[in-house]
């Protein structure tokens, strides 16, 4: 678009009451489009700034669970960098799961410890199965958001799964990996958030 000019508010061609003491009876509107990048928000309430959520760039690793007995459970991610996930602002998420011993893994979504607050609220109910109503489920009662009975996982590579939109929002995520392996295995975690 082209730049244009137009009568200014206080010139001799402006003629609704207002004095007419020109200065310059026109002035330049610019009309040329400009791309933006919207970065973030100010917060009406606390007056901060909140940058916008972007997709991890990376898998983050979590902690390494070592020799879990067949039957046996460990809470990922469930290191000091990472205690819990706080999946604010993420539709979906990616989860890495590499098992020294190949076979059947339970998967389940849980509570964070209760070191981490939700929403401000302390202490949580840590380890309790996350329940809730999902959207894109046909129920209309309470129930567990994710509870994966079986998947079998190769030996030594990572399995990567995507879960997509139950827990989003989630402020203080665990994953309970329970092995169903037949045998001992240390697993490594690791998970990506997506917008």
């Amino acid at each position: 678009m082209a730049n244009r000019r137009t009568n200014s508010p206080w010139g001799s061609s402006y003629k609704e009451g207002l004095p007419s003491t020109a200065v310059d009876s026109s002035v330049d509107v610019d009309q040329n489009v400009r791309a933006t990048i919207t970065t973030g928000v100010i917060d009406v309430e606390t007056g901060q700034w909140q940058g916008i959520r972007v997709t991890d760039p990376q898998m983050i690793p979590g902690a390494t669970a070592e020799g879990i007995a067949n039957g046996a459970e460990a809470l990922f991610p469930g290191n000091a960098d990472a205690p819990s996930i706080d999946m604010t602002g993420y539709e979906d998420i990616f989860i890495a799961i590499k098992p020294t011993n190949g076979g059947n893994i339970a998967t389940e979504c849980v509570m964070g410890p209760v070191e981490v607050p939700f929403g401000g609220l302390t202490p949580v109910n840590a380890a309790a199965k996350l329940r809730g109503l999902a959207i894109n489920r046909n129920i209309s009662v309470i129930d567990e958001v994710l509870a994966d009975g079986s998947e079998s996982c190769t030996a030594d590579v990572w399995n990567i799964f995507v879960i997509q939109a139950v827990l989003r929002g989630q402020k203080n995520l665990q994953f309970k990996l329970t092995n169903n392996s037949g045998g001992i295995s240390t697993i490594e975690f690791a998970f990506m958030r997506v917008v």
